[in-house]
This record gives C-alpha cells, structure tokens and sequence, in this order.
C-alpha cells in the first residue's frame, strides 16, 4: 500500500466519522462515532497512537472551557435561574408577543456572550419552552428559534461565547482588547440583522397577546449564589481574557467554586450535579481533535497551506470576503467544531493578513445559522427540544435560515474588511 493510499483511507475514515457525528445513522449518540473513528485510525495504524496522544492533549484548554462552563451552566439551571430570569421575561413583556420575542432575545445574547452558544442551547431552551407555555403563547416557535439562532449570532462577541472561538484560534487567541477592536462592530451588526430578520419570518406567530399574569418563581439562595458566581466567573474569564491567558483552567475553576459555593449554601449532593454534566460532549470533542491531527500528519494541512497562503496574503479583502462565505456555508456539510479544528490548524500554521483570519472567525460561526447540522449547539437544541415532546423540521429550518443567515454573515463579513481601524 502506497503513502497517498494510507492517505486516501485517513480522509475517508475521517470524513465518515464527520458524517456520523452530524447525521447520526441509527441514532446512536454523536461521541460514539468520533470515538469510534479515532480508535479506527489507530488500531489500523492509520495514525500512530503517539500522534493520537499528541491530538487529544492539543485540546486540553478546549476540555477545561467545555467543563467549566457545563458546571456554571448546569448549576444555574437546576437552582431555578434560567426559568426565572424567562418568567421574569414573559411578566415584563405586558401581553405583548413582540415584547417577549425581544426579551428572550435579549436574555438569549447575554447568555452566549457570558457562557457560551452551548449554555443557550441546553440551559436557556427549557426554560423557554416552560415560560412560552405558562404565557399561553399563540406559538412557541418564535421564541425558541430565538435559542437556537441567537447561540450563532452573538457566539464572537466575546472569546468565551463559543468553543470554536478557542480552537479556530488555538494559542494564538487575541487579548480581550484587541478582540473587541476586532469583533465590536461585526457582531453588533449579526445581532441586530438576525434579531429584525428572525422576527420578520416569525409575524405570524407573534400576532395577539400573551399572558402577562405569569408566576416569578421565588430565587432560592442557592439561584442566587449561583447569579453571583456567574457574574464573578465572567469577570475572571474577562480578565484572564485580557492578559491573554488560556481560558480553560480559569472556567474550570470557576464552575466549580461556582457549584461548591452552591453545594454549601444549600448543603446539596454534588452527585446528582455531576450525573447532569454532558461527560460525553468532551469525549466527542477529543475523539474530534484527534481525527484533525491524523489530517494534519496525512499532509492534508500542509497541502492547504501550500495551495491558499499565497493567494489569500496577495489579495486579502478578497480572500476574507471568499473564505468567510466559503466556511460559513461549509459549517452545514462538516459542523462547525470539527471545521473550526480543522481551519484552526491551518490558520495557526499559516500566515495569514488579520481580515482573512478574522473573516474565517465569523464564517465559522455565524455559518451555522443555516441548517440544523451547522454547529453542536444547533443540535444540543434538538435535542432540547425532543426531551420536552417537540420537534422542528430540518427544511423549515433551512427555509428560516436562508433568510436570516446570509445577510448576516455578508454585514459582518464587510465590518471586517472596512471599519476605519482593520
């Protein structure tokens, strides 16, 4: 067997493995395929076991994010803070379904920007759904479509507002000063288009009234301590982000004296907190990082960076505008983690005029707002969505998304290229 056959055979086991996590054949759960296909790689010698360690050690700030902010999350949703923060929503919305389409909006950005796209997805979504319910709203959908397309819209605000911020940038993430230089704009503007575009689509279901006499459940002091640790966490997480230290230990840590502070005041068992931590989102994310090292051994990065340094570095308003598009409609055939894996590798081996690395940032993460298969917190939505006895279709959604998506995108794609200090 010759080099460029093994080399053949490391990209259709990845690819195959990409398509089980997006598409899940047999509804099995996504981390089974990625561990499936890292193990495949090694056992077949596809990719010495040595390179595999090398893999999923490269994710190791990824891990610690993803786990501190599960924590913060998780914690917060059992001590009542999400349902009380969308009742207190649907209370000063005052009958009006537009009103609460704008809150849950509202809330919806501040919780990506603070804890992430995921948190929005899992955390906030079941809170909607009980609070739409509770205000007897004509439909549900308008507001819960907010969880799903705002998680992509407001997830670069900020680089703890998604994961895929921390591996499309890896070790060579900005410092929180030159990030809101560079972002500021960009995402003002993805917010807004998707706010008034999301809305426009949704008319119809947000025609009539809603029930403004909805019960604010009481915040028990461990909902309270857990409102301070967020709050406490974000201002860590900004302040680490500022002297441009990894962000994984600082989350880390602040989840869990976020949960320990909780634990104590309400003198819970930290078991069940534990059980409800998703463990096997961080083993689809290593099985992940470790199906993009055996891309990177094959070649595949080398060849890329060969093929699209020169071009992107000669023409580079171009370049961003193309690779932004590019990626951002790529997100939806590949997802958005291992795409960002992936362009991660290639943009930290690269070099690469800022624009078109800061182009690459938003394609890969407004991108998502196309389709259900574009990122994991689009299908964390789902599956929010099926333990609460709903659904929504893939076409629907892809109908709604080539609505609000593209403008997006094409908004924030020219902040980059022309505001006054790129």
């Amino acid at each position: 067997m010759t080099l460029s056959l093994l080399h053949v055979f490391t990209w259709v086991v990845s690819g195959v493995t990409v398509f089980g996590v997006i598409f899940r054949p047999g509804q099995w759960p996504e981390w089974v395929f990625a561990v499936l296909g890292a193990a495949l790689l090694v056992v077949t010698g596809l990719l010495p076991w040595r390179e595999a360690l090398v893999g999923i050690e490269s994710g190791t700030d990824v891990y610690l994010f993803l786990a501190g902010m599960m924590l913060l999350a998780e914690t917060a949703r059992r001590e009542g803070l999400f349902n009380y923060l969308a009742a207190f929503a649907a209370r000063s919305a005052k009958g009006s379904p537009r009103r609460l389409f704008a809150l849950v909006y509202l809330i919806g950005t501040l919780v990506t920007v603070f804890l992430s796209n995921d948190a929005t997805a899992v955390v906030l979504t079941p809170a909607v759904i009980a609070v739409t319910r509770a205000a007897k709203v004509s439909s549900p959908i308008p507001y819960l479509l907010v969880c799903a397309f705002v998680a992509n819209a407001a997830s670069f605000v900020l680089p703890i507002s998604n994961p895929a911020n921390l591996v499309v940038f890896g070790s060579q993430m900005p410092p929180l000063g030159q990030w809101l230089l560079r972002f500021s704009l960009p995402s003002i503007l993805a917010i807004a288009a998707t706010f008034y575009l999301l809305r426009w689509t949704q008319k119809e279901g947000l025609q009539g009234t809603t029930d403004s006499n909805v019960e604010i459940p009481h915040l028990s002091l461990g909902g309270r301590i857990a409102a301070i640790g967020l709050v406490a966490a974000s201002i860590v997480l900004l302040v680490s982000s500022a002297l441009g230290l990894e962000l994984g230990w600082p989350t880390l840590l602040a989840g869990f004296l976020t949960a320990l502070a909780v634990m104590i005041g309400e003198k819970n068992n930290p078991l069940p907190l534990a059980k409800e931590i998703s463990w096997e989102t961080l083993a689809m994310v290593a099985g992940l990082f470790v199906i993009v090292r055996a891309l990177e051994v094959s070649g595949l990065q080398a060849t890329l960076v060969s093929l699209l340094e020169g071009p992107l570095n000669q023409a580079p308003h171009w370049g961003a505008m193309a690779s932004g598009v590019v990626l951002a409609f790529g997100t939806n055939l590949t997802n958005n983690l291992p795409l960002g894996l992936l362009t991660g590798a290639f943009t930290n081996a690269a070099h690469l005029p800022e624009q078109v690395v800061n182009a690459i940032l938003i394609g890969i993460d407004i991108g998502p707002n196309l389709s259900v298969t574009g990122s994991l917190a689009t299908i964390l939505w789902l599956s929010a969505l099926r333990r609460e006895g709903l659904s929504f279709g893939a076409l629907n959604f892809l109908k709604i998304g080539f609505v609000v998506m593209p403008p997006a995108l094409i908004l924030a794609l020219l902040a980059v290229l022309f505001q006054p200090w790129s």
